[in-house]
C-alpha cells in the first residue's frame, strides 16, 4: 500500500486462512478499496466470498473465460452450464438445505467446437457475457428470459 497502487491482483488470497480471519482479511480489502478507490481482481475458488466482494465475477474454465456480468448476475441467474454447477456447490449454513441440495453436474465435453463453430464472448442481456456460438446465443437469451420470469413472480408472491 505504501506505493499506493489503484488495481492489485489477489492471487487465492484468503484459501489458506481460517474463516474468522478469511472474513476480518475480505473486510479489510473492502475498507481500503472504498477509502483508496482501488481496483481488485480477486481470484478465488470461494464463490461465496467471489461474489461478497466484486462488482463483476468472470468464471473460467480450462482457460476459457465461460461467463462474465455483474455479480449479482451471474451468482444468481447464471446462465453457463459450468457456472451453475460451481454455484450448486457452494456450501450453505443451513443443515436443512444442505440435506436436500442438488448439485448440478457439467459435461465438459459440451464446450468442444461443433462443426468449427467458433465461440467467443457474446453478451445476452446487457452486460452479461457468456462464451458461445452465434447459434446457441438464442438458447441463453431463452435461459436468461426464463430466470427474468421466475425472479417476477417470485416477487409478487413475496
Amino acid at each position: 500500500m505504501a506505493v499506493e497502487p489503484s488495481f492489485i491482483i489477489a492471487d487465492e488470497p484468503i484459501s489458506a486462512l481460517d474463516v474468522s480471519i478469511q472474513a476480518q482479511v475480505v473486510n479489510l480489502m473492502k475498507d481500503l478499496q472504498e477509502e483508496k478507490g482501488l481496483t481488485y481482481l480477486f481470484i478465488a475458488h470461494d464463490l461465496s466470498m467471489v461474489k461478497y466482494i466484486s462488482d463483476r465475477i468472470g468464471v473460467l474454465h480450462f482457460g476459457h473465460l465461460l461467463e462474465v456480468g455483474p455479480a449479482d448476475d451471474v451468482y444468481l441467474t447464471p446462465l453457463h452450464d459450468y457456472t451453475k454447477s460451481l454455484i450448486s456447490a457452494v456450501p450453505e449454513p443451513d443443515p436443512e438445505f444442505e440435506r436436500t441440495r442438488k448439485r448440478v453436474p457439467y459435461d465438459a465435453s459440451i464446450e468442444k467446437d461443433k462443426a468449427g463453430q467458433p465461440r467467443k464472448l457474446r453478451e445476452i442481456t446487457p452486460g452479461h457475457f457468456v462464451r458461445c456460438s452465434e447459434e446457441e446465443v438464442p438458447f441463453y437469451q431463452e435461459r436468461a428470459a426464463s430466470y427474468k420470469k421466475m425472479n417476477k413472480q417470485h416477487l409478487m408472491f413475496n
